[in-house]
């Protein structure tokens, strides 16, 4: 269980600063994954029509 490790010791540690930062960090990353997201989506969405168009 190395990911309860690592999170018992994120939620035990004592800095200050480092305890901010994380959490901000991933929630700038979860931002650009879900913007990646919904851009890589309406492209593929747009190929695979595309693709079905040149079928027909």
């Amino acid at each position: 269980m190395k990911l309860m490790g690592v999170l018992k010791n994120f939620w035990c540690d004592e800095d200050g600063g480092e305890s901010a930062e994380w959490p901000l960090i991933l929630a700038l990353v979860a931002v650009a994954a879900i913007a990646a997201y919904s851009l890589l989506g309406t492209n593929v969405k747009t190929a695979v029509n595309k693709i079905a168009a040149s079928l027909t």
